[in-house]
């Protein structure tokens, strides 16, 4: 009897570890998950209705949606940032390039960005990663290798898509080669907008730094880099798409500075709502100023009067004058600093 209560005490321990080791185990799993959360994406291009057939390119060129009548597509992105997904569907062959198209409003598109070649695995929906900036306004489009390459396309009453030949070469402005009604392409992209920032809080801190700064706005998670002017915050935390905990860096000088964001899709356009002034006392030259004159100064420049000594003056007008002064004039120091001066009696 008493071996037995034993193993079920043994057996008890070891129910407990093993319930403590899952507690630990998805406690981990919950803090990784909030640690790489994403940012928030904007889908852009056809909504890969079903139906499509796979069909050649015919030749090497690109293939760009021009209308997409479905509910919830979007031919453009709205925002400037950076394409981090694809997807086509019915593609068959490959290397296939994603393209991004700019109109430029004369009915022609400049070739502003392509992504690096992907072979799908079958004509099923595929999903491929890249980094291709875009701006608002911005056309997506489809490159293959070979004129046998085919992709899917969708009878869809109301849309449409055209083509560049040949496939144009990055920087370069082409009108349409063809244009094809009824039917669309099966691409799709997904966009991370830019950082934006709206509020710095507080918006001022010491040049000696160290002062904690909550930085809010949109689109801020995956945040890689924070900086105050052109030098990189001490620390930063991303706590979620909208704020950013971060420690303001020394400086040398004080003045206003910008903060700066950035992901993947870029860095925040620079805004008065991203401004950040470091604050300093910049000694000033009190030689020879009166007491008052001197206290105005100092005021001024984000100073205090510190221990004011009376000595005996070398001249008769230089009584009630400042003799000597420390720290010397042109020092930058941490505001409110106190500086001492020798005073003539």
């Amino acid at each position: 009897m008493r071996q037995q209560k034993m193993f079920e005490r043994g057996d008890g321990h070891r129910s407990r570890r093993r319930a403590i080791a899952v507690l630990c185990a998805v406690s981990a799993l919950v803090l990784a998950m909030a640690t790489t959360a994403q940012a928030s994406v904007i889908s852009i291009g056809s909504v890969l209705p079903e139906g499509a057939t796979s069909k050649p390119f015919k030749r090497v060129q690109t293939l760009f949606n021009t209308a997409l009548p479905e509910s919830g597509a979007t031919l453009a992105s709205p925002v400037n940032g950076a394409i981090v997904r694809w997807r086509i569907q019915g593609a068959v062959g490959g290397p296939f390039f994603l393209r991004v198209l700019h109109p430029d409003g004369k009915g022609s598109y400049e070739a502003t960005g392509t992504s690096v070649g992907q072979s799908p695995s079958g004509p099923g929906l595929q999903t491929f990663s890249t980094n291709v900036k875009v701006q608002a306004g911005d056309l997506i489009g489809v490159d293959p290798s070979h004129d046998s390459d085919e992709i899917g396309i969708t009878t869809v009453a109301g849309s449409s898509f055209a083509s560049i030949f040949p496939t144009p070469f990055d920087g370069s402005i082409h009108a349409p080669s063809e244009s094809f009604s009824g039917e669309e392409i099966s691409l799709s992209a997904e966009i991370q907008p830019a950082p934006e920032i709206t509020t710095v809080s507080p918006p001022f801190g010491p040049v000696t730094g160290n002062t904690l700064v909550t930085i809010t706005g949109k689109n801020l998670n995956g945040t890689t880099a924070v900086s105050f002017g052109s030098t990189p915050a001490a620390s930063f935390t991303v706590d979620s798409d909208t704020e950013i905990t971060a420690t303001a860096p020394r400086t040398a000088r004080p003045g206003k500075v910008d903060v700066g964001v950035t992901t993947l899709a870029g860095e925040n356009a620079n805004t008065r709502f991203d401004d950040y002034v470091y604050r300093a006392c910049v000694v000033p030259a009190l030689k020879n100023k009166t007491l008052k004159k001197a206290k105005t100064l100092l005021r001024r420049q984000g100073c205090k009067l510190g221990h004011v000594k009376k000595v005996e003056a070398p001249k008769p007008n230089k009584v009630g004058k400042v003799l000597k002064q420390a720290p010397k004039p042109g020092k930058i120091l941490a505001p409110g600093a106190r500086v001492r001066i020798s005073l003539g009696e």
